[in-house]
């Protein structure tokens, strides 16, 4: 279990986990690195803990930053402002339909990394050579969306603040509609669409919280059929007694029909008896008979055996079935 800290490259950016490699790093120092990108200042926000099992191999941290480095990494900036000058006007230059957003360099000046957004697909090959044999670098280009530019550039929401994504949002969650509908706001796009254009982060910030789904009601119900609910079998939400009473009415419907059911059965029982005894003729049953449902089917069941029957049959000599009229 190796002991790492929380790194960030970027204010309100991703933290990244580093091994310690026995240096007495504390929250607030800045320290340097060596990233994907390459060689990189950075903050500690999280202070030493324990990894279980990381699921790569952590990067060490190389030292703790001198002033020498410090200096460096301020130097950087006035590169980092000369090169994103330079490659926009070389891109408008070459035509290209793009936009230069931020620039990025290295600690020890071996990548420059230029961030730009554009509708489609750009080839931007001989901006590359152009940059390349400006700066004598390595160069990187990297196309963003809407979001991470104003993450980049910054600016003030419509509640006069300044945007979440920039203060201290890390990464951007999926926010939809039907947030906005849970919360019963207005559906203008031009009230819930942020700088970007695309829906506020805020419309997510609520949404846990005041939407939960509260457990479902339970209703009163009794033991037994016959046995009226009482006082202590109430459930919680029974607090009027209402369903109680209610409960009580329907099993006392359902008895009183199955006692008439079982009473009408006795009285035709005990007449075919006494008939029977008098040495009259039994009560005749009445038989059941179809209802129009049934001979509905009954008679679409017999056109279909007709038409099955008169298949490749010629017209004159074929069953003809029709439905008598009513």
């Amino acid at each position: 279990m190796p002991d790492v800290v929380g790194v960030r490259f970027k204010p309100s950016g991703k933290i990244y986990s580093f091994e310690v490699n026995g240096i007495s790093a504390k929250p607030g120092i800045w320290i340097v690195v060596e990233s994907e990108m390459g060689l990189n200042l950075g903050l500690i926000v999280r202070s030493r803990h324990h990894m279980e099992k990381p699921g790569q191999k952590l990067k060490k941290i190389l030292r703790i930053a001198t002033v020498q480095d410090l200096e460096a990494d301020r130097n950087n900036r006035n590169l980092e402002n000369e090169a994103g000058t330079f490659c926009t006007n070389r891109a408008k230059r070459l035509n290209l339909p793009m936009k230069i957003v931020n620039t990025e360099s290295t600690l020890d000046r071996k990548r420059l990394i230029f961030y730009f957004t554009a509708d489609g697909r750009i080839d931007f090959r001989e901006l590359v050579r152009d940059l390349a044999s400006k700066f004598k670098t390595r160069i990187e280009m990297r196309q963003i969306g809407v979001r991470d530019e104003v993450k980049c550039t910054g600016g003030i929401g419509c509640c006069g603040r300044e945007v979440c994504c920039k203060l201290f949002l890390t990464s951007f969650e999926p926010i939809s509609i039907r947030m906005a509908k849970k919360q019963e706001l207005a559906l203008n796009p031009g009230k819930l669409s942020g700088i970007c254009g695309r829906l506020m982060c805020c419309l997510g910030y609520e949404i846990d919280q005041s939407h939960k789904k509260s457990p479902r009601k339970k209703a009163a119900t009794g033991k037994g059929k016959d046995k009226p609910v009482s006082k202590s079998e109430k459930s919680p939400a029974d607090k009027t007694g209402i369903e109680t009473a209610v409960t009580a009415v329907e099993v006392r419907t359902e008895t009183a029909t199955e006692s008439s059911k079982t009473q009408s059965s006795q009285t035709t029982d005990k007449k075919t008896e006494q008939a029977g005894q008098a040495g009259q003729a039994p009560l005749p049953v009445r038989k059941a008979t179809p209802s129009q449902k049934e001979k509905n089917v009954g008679d679409r069941q017999k056109a279909d055996k007709t038409r099955k029957n008169n298949r490749g049959k010629p017209f004159n000599k074929r069953k003809k079935f029709w439905r008598k009229k009513k």
